[in-house]
């Protein structure tokens, strides 16, 4: 398992998660920048991802379904912020679609780095909640265990 930690903070009201891969930073920032390849991780192993609108540019919209054992859809997408390849991605994640995002759950800002270490690649995806009680909200909902998931199959991709 690449993923060294997942660590919420409820004071500076973010969720900070950070894996180490022996991949170079190149490879592995075309697990961001190949939709067919972000498919294949973005989503625990119970909730694949399906990438219908993929554009990693600032303004840009990825958009995706994850599907469940039982037929059930949670719809999300992320508005770019900042790209920075292969070393940085920012992106506000919501919920729902973008022209109807969920009301009931909060908007997360997530900032991405990839940095080289001697033997591979060192990522740390940060997500900042607008409060520490949006940040409760998801914990709650599983955010952190299927984060970990989700993360956790990039190893494979990797060796792929």
């Amino acid at each position: 398992m690449t993923v060294l930690d997942v660590v919420p903070d409820r004071d500076a009201k973010t969720l900070t998660l950070t894996a180490e891969y022996d991949a170079p930073v190149e490879r592995v920032w075309q697990l961001w920048a190949d939709p067919r390849l972000l498919e294949r991780w973005w989503g625990p192993p119970t909730y694949p991802a399906k990438v219908s609108e993929h554009d990693l540019r600032p303004g840009g919209t990825v958009v995706y379904v994850m599907t469940g054992p039982e037929g059930d859809e949670a719809k999300g997408f992320w508005r770019v912020t900042a790209v920075d390849p292969p070393h940085s991605l920012a992106f506000d994640d919501l919920f729902g679609v973008p022209d109807a995002p969920a009301a009931d759950l909060p908007v997360t800002r997530a900032v991405v780095t990839l940095t080289p270490t001697g033997s591979g690649t060192r990522m740390v995806m940060v997500s900042s909640f607008p409060t520490s009680e949006a940040l409760d909200q998801l914990v709650e909902m599983g955010m952190l265990e299927g984060l970990r998931q989700a993360v956790g199959q990039i190893d494979a991709l990797l060796t792929a």
